[in-house]
């Protein structure tokens, strides 16, 4: 408890009685004892935020497997990032694509990149199970421009996690075509 110490007034027997000058100290050591015992408290039982990541399966620097993968084009959705947001999609080969996979401008979130890899998945899964395949999911090849930004892959990233898209790849070849595809030619 925290105690007022006051010093001697002065005034003897002869001597005039002056009022009296009170000196006070605050002993202040158990509210500093206090403060230190609730942050250690509140230090010990707070749980710090874990990091957010995405798990991503990056290949061997002195990997040599075969580049030339046979993939379905029923099953492989294109997504070229340009610059100002552009964002185009496109189903199979660009020169013969799939039915519905013409090149189309998309936005970014629910209404606009998410809708259209749903129906995408769907139509896949469909595709998969008429042919009697076993259900092999949708492929989707990333395609960043060097005028792209950062955050318009980290968006495409998010939405793959969001669809739960179960392969995907980042590429950063783009062929003649696809470039004027992004220009807007």
């Amino acid at each position: 408890m925290a105690e007022l110490n006051t010093g001697d007034g002065g005034g003897g027997k002869d001597k005039k009685v002056r009022s009296k000058k009170q000196n006070s100290k605050v002993d202040l050591t158990a509210m500093v004892d206090l403060a230190f015992l609730l942050i250690t408290f509140f230090m010990l039982t707070t749980t710090l935020s874990k990091p957010q990541s995405m798990s991503l399966g990056l290949p061997d620097k002195d990997d040599k497997t075969d580049t030339n993968i046979k993939v379905d084009e029923n099953r492989t959705m294109t997504i070229l990032l340009g610059k100002d947001n552009k964002l185009v999609r496109y189903v199979g080969l660009l020169a013969t694509p799939v039915a519905g996979g013409a090149p189309k401008d998309f936005v970014y979130g629910k209404e606009g990149i998410r809708k259209e890899l749903l129906s995408r998945k769907q139509s896949v899964l469909a595709y998969s199970t008429a042919k009697g395949k076993p259900k092999n999911g949708m492929i989707v090849i990333i395609k960043p421009s060097k005028k792209s930004n950062y955050r318009n892959l980290v968006d495409i990233l998010d939405e793959m996690a969001i669809v739960e898209v179960p392969t995907y790849a980042i590429v950063n070849e783009f062929t003649p075509e696809e470039q004027k595809l992004l220009e807007g030619k």
